[in-house]
């Protein structure tokens, strides 16, 4: 067996947790120089699970990254396992009488000369690939859409070499929703922001059933987008509505949307790569099937790149309200203002209603992978999930659905809830051009519409999932990378993926998932 090897967050923890693949045999005694010299295990612990490092009493605190993250059940004996049956999660911070922009985080030197291969678009945003996204103003239109795409890979992409892909934005919103509802702004807006993204160089193709509650006009009203060709703005988008009377056939519905993409398509070949400061990349970080390595490792990392990023001018992306609720107080205290600060606590006020109205709490969200993976309570998880967005002064912070304005840039909190495929489909709203994605237990997870970039937590994860994880953050705790160095790595990779000089595993797969619109809404 190697080494017993313990990783301890801050120096008044009272718990640390076991970094062994396999974990420790109950019996081991740790040895000196980790935290918990001398004690001996009186049971077997998981690798990611916490070890007492003291008697705990009943009642007792437990302390994690020197935060409570639960209160002892009864008496937990030095050594013992310390898991999830074993406390009583915390209560939630009340959102009252928060610090407002107390912390004053030291300036953060330039970082100069960094440039990447992009696309330009005509409203001044870059994308980091040329895809021809087709919109949908509705589910029922999904699989006409899908056929379509098949078929304009098969007889088009191939003559318009420079065009990555062509994707169809599924969903399934758009008829039998409360649409004038307060809250359908939400899933309007985010399909409208996400038809504007960089990545689809300002071509906007909309494909309509007829019938439907959505409409293309009220999707996308005339003026809210650019138009790249000769057509007069007052027409809006280029629509294809499947009920249209010269449809006769389920191949004319086909054969209209192929040859409505050509131009579109020779557009987008036209299109070049051309250099471009490093300050127009939009990242947005998340992390899924997080473990008690997320915290320690990987978005720790993230967290340092997130800093090099945003000092290189870039925008950074942060989301998950769930993730970070128990966090807030040192959301409001980075934030670079006030008022920035005030807007965190609004959009974490209404999620806290919006599950109320539900019935449920925060506590829903560590799932049982979380919990396998050594996180006991969201209370630990968060602690770990904010680490990933680096210790610059949170700028601005954007609701569900909102996109970046040009003059936005920095460190953004955009609050989303923390459903991996949600987060990514609202992050891709405000106008992300690349993603990095952490991962402990590991998931396929995959965008179709943007490069995601998967860090593993933990090497047993790199190892057994090669071709799936893009960096391994696992190096760290094994004591073979630092934090830094791991931060660097990931810098660089995404330079060189905005490129296209790299692909991610998730692209070389075409692992895409669908995207998930957040409706708040009523089904009616």
């Amino acid at each position: 067996m190697s080494t017993p090897l313990t990783i301890r967050m801050h120096a008044d923890d009272n718990v640390a947790i076991v970094a062994n693949d396999g974990g420790l045999p109950a019996g081991t005694v740790l040895p000196q120089g980790v935290p918990g010299a001398g004690l001996a295990l009186r049971d077997k612990v998981p690798q990611g699970h916490k070890v007492a490092l003291a008697d705990l009493p009943e009642g007792g605190v437990v302390r994690r990254y020197n935060v409570p993250i639960g209160y002892a059940l009864k008496a937990i004996p030095a050594g013992s396992w310390v898991h999830e049956r074993l406390l009583q999660m915390p209560s939630a911070r009340t959102l009252e009488g928060l610090p407002l922009a107390t912390v004053k985080p030291p300036v953060l030197e330039p970082l100069t000369g960094y440039t990447f291969e992009g696309y330009r678009n005509a409203d001044g945003s870059v994308g980091t690939r040329n895809l021809l996204a087709i919109t949908t103003t509705v589910q029922c239109v999904a699989g006409v859409v899908a056929q379509a795409v098949r078929r304009i890979k098969a007889e088009l992409l191939p003559q318009y070499p420079n065009v990555d892909d062509v994707i169809g934005l599924e969903h399934t919103y758009g008829c039998g929703v409360a649409i004038d509802a307060p809250d359908a702004v939400i899933p309007i807006r985010t399909l409208r922001n996400i038809s504007l993204n960089p990545n689809f160089g300002g071509e906007v193709m909309v494909v309509s059933l007829g019938c439907e509650k959505l409409q293309p006009d009220r999707l996308l009203p005339p003026g809210s987008f650019p138009i790249v060709d000769e057509r007069d703005p007052a027409l809006g988008p280029e629509k294809v509505c499947l009920q249209a009377d010269h449809h006769v056939g389920f191949v004319s519905m086909l054969d209209d949307i192929v040859q409505s993409a050509r131009p579109h398509l020779e557009r987008l070949n036209a299109r070049r790569r051309e250099t471009i400061p490093a300050s127009e990349l939009v990242v947005g970080v998340q992390c899924g099937g997080s473990d008690a390595f997320s915290g320690v490792t990987a978005n720790p990392a993230v967290g340092f790149c997130a800093d090099l990023l945003v000092r290189a001018g870039a925008t950074v992306m942060f989301s998950e309200n769930t993730e970070v609720r128990d966090a807030v107080e040192q959301l409001t205290s980075r934030a670079a203002t006030p008022a920035v600060a005030e807007s965190i606590v609004r959009e974490l006020g209404w999620y806290d209603r919006y599950l109320d109205r539900g019935r449920v709490d925060r506590a829903a969200n560590t799932t049982p992978g979380n919990k396998a993976g050594g996180l006991s309570n969201i209370a630990e998880k968060a602690m770990g999930s904010i680490i990933k967005s680096g210790t610059a002064p949170i700028a601005h912070v954007l609701s569900p659905g909102e996109k970046l304005r040009r003059d936005q840039r920095g460190l953004v909190y955009a609050a989303t809830p923390a459903s991996d495929f949600i987060c990514g489909t609202l992050q891709l709203a405000a106008g992300m051009n690349l993603h990095v994605f952490t991962t402990g237990r590991g998931t396929p997870y995959g965008l179709a519409e943007c490069p995601v970039v998967k860090v593993a937590t933990r090497s047993d994860l790199a190892r057994r999932w090669h071709d799936l994880m893009d960096v391994n953050a696992g190096r760290i705790a094994d004591g073979e990378a630092t934090i830094e160095e791991t931060g660097w790595e990931l810098f660089h990779l995404l330079l060189d993926v905005a490129s296209g000089r790299r692909k991610t595993w998730a692209e070389q797969w075409k692992l895409h998932n669908a995207l998930v619109l957040f409706n708040p809404a009523p089904v009616t």
